[in-house]
């Protein structure tokens, strides 16, 4: 079990997102060519531009992965009635690769926090079949093109498509740049 003392519980990642869990595949994301996301290290949104390359290092051609991204802390961290908004779904990513061999679901959408510091999670899935958590969106119903992405639930996501616990999670913080940042 994941205990007290890890990021994903100090950062409410376990709580507000998903259920406790014990990590069982070893899952690293990169934006551009160096900017690695470690637990609660902070990145802003000037580099989180283009989709970032998440890789799985588990499981094998075999096994299919389901991604998602989320921000718990939509409009801001101190009321965040909008919870949770997706940034990125992708299915079906085959162990060993990473999500750019998957099925891109809800396309990439860049963190853009306007009040306070967000927090940006990533959930992986092992699926129990290819094409698992394609269909089946619990409420709110899946977003229209261009539309809302906001009340989104991860947790709900996974009961509805009975996708399990994770099997792995990273997160990283996110705030509003001022003018001299993006310099």
């Amino acid at each position: 079990m994941t205990t007290s003392s890890t990021p994903l519980v100090i950062g409410r990642v376990i709580g507000d997102v998903v259920d406790n869990f014990t990590a069982s595949v070893k899952m690293t994301v990169t934006y551009g060519s160096n900017k690695h996301v470690y637990n609660g290290h902070e990145l802003f949104p000037s580099a989180l531009t283009s989709k970032p390359r998440v890789e799985v290092h588990g499981g094998d051609m075999r096994s299919f992965f389901t991604l998602i991204m989320t921000d718990p802390d939509v409009p801001g961290p101190s009321d965040p009635f909008l919870r949770e908004h997706l940034h990125w779904y992708v299915t079906d990513i085959p162990g060993t690769t990473d999500a750019s061999f998957g099925k891109e679901v809800v396309s990439y959408e860049m963190a853009r926090p306007n009040i306070g510091i967000h927090r940006i999670v990533f959930v992986l899935y092992r699926q129990k079949k290819r094409n698992q958590g394609v269909v089946v969106w619990g409420p709110p119903p899946p977003p229209p093109p261009g539309g809302c992405r906001d009340g989104f639930s991860t947790r709900n996501f996974a009961d509805d498509n009975e996708l399990g616990l994770p099997v792995s999670a990273l997160f990283f913080n996110c705030q509003r740049e001022t003018a001299s940042r993006r310099r």
